[in-house]
């Protein structure tokens, strides 16, 4: 990979890899507890609940006990300024950062980063958390159902990294980018930036995430002494996306296999075209990837059912499609299509690992959205002795419990077995070929 030759040094034993969202929520509350020095969390969003209030209280009593403790919090400025989907009352999570920073002498910063004028058009979709010199790297944001709060849980990928200088990167990227540059207002303040002055914000914030990148000491891979080298990656945009280009040029150099994890099936056109190209000379791939109901927007009630619990059908759609044309690649067992299904949870991994060398650990949700519209990073870690497999091992053998292999496209509902609304529905968007728009925004 002749553009990821150079990167932060790192050792395998101080990579641990979580199993699960208990765990994740265990391990954020107490890497906040004892944190000595500084503390960086980016989230799309912190929730006004109870899983939320207890971070937020947490982050806020660690700074009564060690008021020199360095504490930012940076989620979606949009995101921050509404409620759940359907709830119109309020002002969303805004006035609960308000109302908890009322209690507290000593403040911390909650910034939210404006990405783009509207969330349909791009939200902030950064991932990591800096607890002094650990990195807790995951795709997961903070409410219940993300910590497992109560009977539901979504499943992320969470891997906890030690790197001073890792951990250095990015502070400095979210200092320098975003705080510093004063482009992301303050949350949890009494006054906003009004829309004219946002609206000019966006526009420079804008232009600057299209050039700005980590800065960090690299080593070439002979100087390793055959352990790992890890390198943070920032995506933006259509154009010169580093993180798309990596993904990309990932795919494209396996030899041998490919596994590629996506809460939802809808691939942007190149990678598309560059898994068709894999399994064409030979890579073995394995696909794993939340069943309809498995989805965040999945509606089991349908006397319920609303136009937003379309979305997992149209990916089902998709995938049923891809699956048929790539049916011959499944028969000679090139192709392995795994779907995640577990009681009435929901499935949230992201990544890809190709040749049991090269890992990249981020939040896109490899769909058109991410690839264009949000704003993403990522890990690309360089394991050229395989030190991570048995790590990996490990977690997809706690992963695959609950997936189930597809040996044939029939085996996933046709639109004539779904129930009526979504099926009418489906009808309907079809027949005005806003389906088509609608792949470009999921």
């Amino acid at each position: 990979m002749n553009k990821v030759l150079a990167g932060i040094p790192l050792l395998a034993e101080n990579i641990t890899v979580l199993s699960s969202a208990k765990q994740y929520a265990t391990a954020l509350v107490r890497l906040i507890e004892s944190a000595q020095s500084r503390i960086y969390i980016t989230a799309l969003y912190l929730q006004d609940d109870a899983a939320g209030q207890q971070v937020l209280h947490a982050l806020y009593q660690a700074k009564q006990t060690n008021p020199h403790l360095d504490i930012k919090v940076f989620v979606d400025f949009h995101r921050a300024q509404r409620g759940l989907i359907g709830d119109k009352s309020g002002q969303g999570n805004r006035d609960f950062y308000l109302e908890v920073a009322s209690q507290y002498s000593e403040s911390i910063a909650v910034y939210g980063v404006p990405v783009k004028r509207k969330e349909l058009m791009g939200v902030w979709h950064f991932k990591g958390m800096i607890f002094d010199n650990t990195l807790l790297y995951t795709g997961a944001s903070i409410n219940d159902i993300y910590l497992h709060q109560a009977e539901k849980y979504r499943l992320d990928r969470y891997y906890q990294i030690q790197s001073p200088a890792l951990c250095e990167s990015f502070c400095q990227f979210l200092q320098q980018t975003f705080v510093k540059s004063e482009f992301s207002p303050q949350l949890n303040v009494a006054t906003l930036p009004n829309k004219l002055q946002i609206k000019n914000t966006i526009s420079k914030l804008k232009a600057l995430l299209k050039t700005v990148r980590f800065n960090f000491y690299a080593q070439k891979p002979e100087s390793l002494a055959g352990e790992l080298s890890v390198v943070p990656l920032i995506g933006f945009g259509r154009r010169k996306n580093q993180l798309n280009q990596q993904i990309r040029e990932t795919i494209r150099l396996s030899k041998k296999n490919l596994l590629i994890f996506t809460p939802y099936f809808n691939l942007p056109k190149p990678v598309m075209r560059d898994l068709r190209s894999a399994l064409k000379r030979g890579v073995e791939v394995t696909i794993i990837i939340g069943d309809k109901k498995a989805n965040d927007f999945f509606i089991a009630d349908e006397d319920k059912f609303s136009t937003i619990g379309i979305i997992p059908y149209i990916y089902e759609t998709l995938l049923k499609a891809f699956l048929k044309r790539q049916q011959k690649y499944i028969d000679n067992k090139l192709l392995k299509v795994r779907l995640w299904k577990h009681e009435s949870n929901s499935f949230h991994l992201k990544g890809i690992v190709a040749d049991e060398r090269w890992h990249i650990l981020t939040g896109n949700n490899l769909n058109p959205r991410a690839w264009g519209l949000d704003l993403e990073n990522g890990l690309l870690i360089d394991d050229a002795k395989q030190n991570l497999l048995p790590t990996l091992t490990d977690e997809l053998a706690v992963i695959n419990q609950h997936t189930t292999l597809i040996s044939s496209y029939l085996q996933l509902e046709s639109q004539d077995q779904y129930p009526e609304k979504p099926k009418k529905l489906l009808k309907k968007l079809r027949m005005a070929q806003i389906d088509r728009l609608l792949k470009l925004f999921l």
